[in-house]
């Protein structure tokens, strides 16, 4: 058969072999030397005339990777919330073929465009997928890794690489997978769930590639905007402990977004239909902190001219946002304490016992544990507190969400000011992806403010070079970022916190070694392998 300039073999469009080796003679082959793929027919004619193409794309931007022996692709079509297999080997079995649809909801190809995390299984292995990983064995493939396809900023669908060595993917550079770089030219856009083909003109490419970073539905959780794993990973957080009543703390820097993610906590419970009460803690003068929580009664002190109602006893029955808990001063903890354990407290100045039922969501930029450390906070309060950990990613950990996050604030500040900007310069964005925002979200938006002011015409124009961060700025960030510890450096600490506890008895029904769980002899061991006396200590 003879193959064309482009690496095709001129065939039917129903029946297209690609040789690689005519392409990328180094790519994706074997001992066994280059695979052949085949593109099945579509359903769509524009699919018919864009998959080759987007297939060669694909594969060209891959990381040389011996073991692959098979190569898919499944595009998401929002009309049906189905996504649809479109590439595969010949040699696949009947049960997969070409424009299989597969529920979005609960199949491995939507789990992963519906996360946008990589995943990979032993398909001898999987049960959780078990009859897709029974469909690939049959052909002798044992391991599968998917990787969620992106094109021109867009998410479409999935790549799928199979391998019939089980550990293929182990150290595959799962990153360079992210076909995130493609032209605009061969990129996908769904609409009404059939496909059409974007190709802005040469000269408008680069500052029209950050104007189609709209936000979509999926990317936006209440007002919470972001696509990013990690952002991703504490909505999931936040949707499984919303309904419950337990008591949350929100972790982050500030200007994370943390106010937010309370009042979505607060919309996805049982109390939605219940007041939402906000106290900044840091805020409030100390004197005065005691009776905004709690109120007080008249003539409790010097001012107090009338009874007034606290923010718990408002609360009740629905949310209490507490922000900057870390800055309530320590004689008024114990009474905070006493209202998270028993849901009652008495008014300043009054004997009476109130009793009220409100949920607790907490935040704070401190650390607490060392706060703890420091005696500056209660431990029992703190562990109170700490019954839901939530912790929100910092902006510089999640880069992916910049463009789209500036794409937000720029329609919104530009409707505001009753301005149309419908262009962001590659450069802009590229400024600001490089940039540490120690301010997080909060800056960012000012910054979109900021440039949306400044821009006369339809261009945004931001003063980028104000993005120039001091030393001390760039030594602030790092200093947020907390020093992970060795494992080593745990065990020592929870050997020594046992130890303490029981006053260094080592065995015995009451001694570390029973509360630790090891044998007398092994905690003996340890002890000395860490260096830990009682001297030292």
């Amino acid at each position: 058969m003879k193959t064309n300039t482009d690496g095709w073999n001129d065939s039917p469009a129903t029946d297209l072999a690609w040789n690689p080796e005519g392409l990328a003679s180094d790519l994706m082959e074997s001992d066994a030397g280059p695979q052949t793929f085949e593109v099945q027919e579509a359903t769509d004619p524009a699919i018919d005339q864009d998959l080759p193409r987007l297939l060669y794309e694909v594969a060209a931007r891959l990381p040389m990777q011996p073991d692959v022996q098979a190569l898919c692709i499944w595009l998401f079509e929002p009309a049906g919330q189905v996504i649809r297999l479109h590439l595969l080997p010949a040699d696949l079995p009947a049960g997969l073929k070409a424009c299989l649809s597969f529920p979005a909801a609960d199949s491995l190809a939507g789990w992963i465009w519906k996360r946008q995390q990589i995943h990979t299984i032993n398909t001898e292995a999987e049960t959780r997928f078990s009859e897709f990983a029974r469909a690939l064995l049959k052909a002798h493939i044992k391991s599968f890794c998917g990787v969620p396809l992106i094109i021109a900023s867009r998410q479409v669908g999935v790549l799928g690489l199979g391998s019939s060595n089980s550990e293929a993917f182990g150290d595959f550079k799962r990153q360079q997978a992210q076909c995130s770089s493609l032209e605009p030219d061969i990129a996908t856009e769904y609409h009404s769930g059939f496909q059409s083909r974007i190709s802005p003109p040469p000269e408008h490419r680069k500052e029209s590639a950050h104007l189609e970073e709209k936000v979509r539905p999926e990317d936006k959780f209440e007002e919470i905007i972001g696509r990013s794993a990690s952002l991703r990973a504490s909505l999931d957080q936040l949707k499984i402990v919303a309904p419950t009543d337990s008591t949350v703390l929100i972790l982050g820097e500030t200007g994370t977004g943390k106010e937010l993610i309370a009042r979505a906590i607060h919309n996805r419970s049982g109390r939605r239909n219940k007041p939402l009460v906000r106290v900044n803690c840091a805020a409030i003068p100390a004197g005065l902190l005691e009776s905004e929580l709690f109120g007080h009664e008249r003539g409790a002190f010097t001012g107090a001219i009338s009874r007034k109602i606290g923010r718990f006893e408002l609360a009740n029955g629905g949310t209490i946002f507490l922000d900057e808990i870390g800055d309530i001063p320590p004689e008024l903890q114990p009474k905070l304490l006493r209202v998270l354990q028993e849901q009652e407290f008495e008014r300043l100045g009054s004997i009476q016992t109130l009793r009220v039922n409100v949920r607790v969501v907490a935040a704070t930029s401190r650390d607490l544990p060392q706060m703890v450390q420091d005696r500056k906070f209660r431990g029992d309060l703190y562990y109170r507190l700490n019954v839901f950990p939530l912790r929100l990613p910092m902006l510089r950990e999640r880069p992916e969400d910049i463009a789209l996050l500036v794409r937000h604030f720029v329609d919104l500040f530009a409707a505001r000011m009753h301005k149309k900007i419908e262009n962001i310069p590659t450069e802009t964005i590229d400024v600001l992806l490089g940039y540490p925002w120690p301010g997080n979200v909060r800056e960012l938006q000012n910054f979109v403010e900021r440039s949306v002011i400044l821009s006369p015409g339809n261009t945004l124009r931001a003063p980028l070079a104000e993005l120039n961060p001091s030393a001390e700025t760039a030594v602030a960030c790092q200093s947020t970022v907390p020093r992970t510890r060795t494992l080593m450096e745990a065990e020592r600490e929870h050997i020594l916190k046992a130890l303490v506890e029981t006053n260094w008895v080592v065995g015995g029904p009451k001694g570390a070694a029973a509360r630790i769980g090891l044998q007398r002899t092994t905690l003996v061991s340890k002890m000395q392998r860490l260096g830990i006396t009682r001297a030292q200590a």
